[in-house]
């Protein structure tokens, strides 16, 4: 693998340890992957951010990395397993938050901005079309790819730290324009809204895995429709990278050079959209708590929620969550304040997913995410409700 003489210094540790075993981890991806060398990156994302999911090991590690890391490019980071403000009153533990906010001051050390979420495009991490990227949340992985044309792999938690420390990372795979290709041509057949896009993602996503699908829709979705479709793609296969015929950036290209017999063909109707958001939900009893925001929830959709309880009570739990920055974009507008009237909270830093809310008093959640749907049975062992927001919601 080539090394420019840059390279090389931070390879051979004349930037300290931390730079050289950050580019050691990334030489040993670029040969595993074969790429013949590193590209200079414009930002990173950074998950293994909760407690919940990376321990005490992943406390001591990043702990030891911020006595001499910094990171080269403007980084964020993946949700805590906490609100970082408002732990408290949601019921998390003191002995939890004492260790996640440990994992937060050691990244804020190395110089990564603490948002704590995993929509950073809305929140000042927003790279531009055809930036070569590190990225490691996969929804937000998928967004980049797909919805605004950047170029990032799946980077695992280390790896995108490394590539922040060190300002680069392997050209291989989404980073060039033979891995962009459509593998699978994916006809839609039945108009689509709410929670549908998210059906439609685990649907296909169980079916390409790690290929890149080519969507022709009957109507044109909207950035949070693309925001829960790239989610559940990339919860239910390993999709980092998909095209909308008419709506993303690199449709176009993303045919070319193929031949007759190189992309596989996929018919979805109504029924399979139908059967996979019953199949998502793991209760027929009401949720005690609903929600929503898994990828964060946009300003749109807290005003959407807000305009839902104006003037309501609601009957059971409900946690928007959102990024810091958002929510004092909802606060401004209103939002906020409307969503507590109606007994709601809006939750910022975390999300049912990462968070252990397996430890507080709930029993079935209620969510209109596909990923949350996926994962919150396995990682939090609790039932959920998949449906759309409107039908989630229960009043006094």
């Amino acid at each position: 693998m080539y090394l420019t003489s840059e390279e090389e210094k931070m390879y051979q540790g004349q930037y300290g340890p931390a730079v050289q075993k950050s580019m050691e981890i990334l030489v040993a991806l670029g040969d595993i992957y074969q790429a013949e060398k590193m590209v200079e990156i414009t930002s990173a994302q950074i998950s293994g951010v909760s407690y919940k999911t990376i321990g005490d090991a992943g406390l001591e590690f990043l702990e030891e990395m911020a006595q001499s890391a910094r990171v080269r490019v403007p980084s964020t980071l993946n949700p805590a397993g906490v609100d970082l403000d408002h732990w408290q009153e949601l019921g998390f533990s003191k002995e939890f938050t004492k260790r996640q906010l440990r994992i937060v001051a050691a990244y804020q050390k190395m110089g990564i901005t603490t948002t704590c979420t995993c929509t950073p495009y809305l929140a000042s991490n927003l790279p531009i079309l055809g930036s070569h990227i590190a990225w490691s949340e996969s929804s937000a992985v998928c967004y980049a790819n797909s919805v605004i044309g950047a170029r990032t792999n799946r980077e695992g938690g280390p790896g995108a730290l490394s590539a922040a420390i060190c300002g680069r990372t392997p050209l291989y795979g989404y980073h060039l324009e033979s891995g962009r290709k459509a593998s699978t041509v994916v006809e839609v057949k039945t108009e689509l809204k709410g929670a549908d896009f998210g059906a439609l993602g685990y649907l296909v996503g169980k079916e390409v895995g790690g290929g890149v699908p080519y969507f022709q829709m009957i109507n044109k979705p909207g950035p949070n429709d693309l925001k829960s479709l790239g989610a559940s793609l990339a919860s239910s296969g390993s999709v980092a990278l998909y095209h909308v015929q008419d709506i993303t950036p690199e449709y176009h290209l993303a045919m070319r050079g193929l031949e007759v017999g190189d992309v596989e063909l996929m018919t979805v109707e109504e029924s399979d959209i139908r059967e996979v958001r019953e199949k998502l939900s793991s209760s027929p009893r009401k949720p005690d708590l609903i929600c929503l925001g898994c990828p964060h929830a946009s300003l749109d959709e807290v005003g959407e929620v807000a305009s839902l309880l104006n003037g309501k009570n609601l009957d059971n739990d409900l946690w928007v969550c959102t990024s810091i920055l958002v929510k004092a974009a909802a606060d401004r507008m209103g939002y906020t304040d409307a969503i507590e009237k109606a007994g709601g909270k809006v939750v910022t830093d975390t999300c049912m997913v990462v968070a252990p809310i397996e430890e507080l008093d709930y029993q079935v959640i209620g969510v209109n995410s596909a990923k949350a749907a996926i994962y919150v049975p396995s990682m939090c062992g609790l039932e959920v409700v998949y449906d759309d927001l409107e039908n989630l919601l229960y009043f006094k």
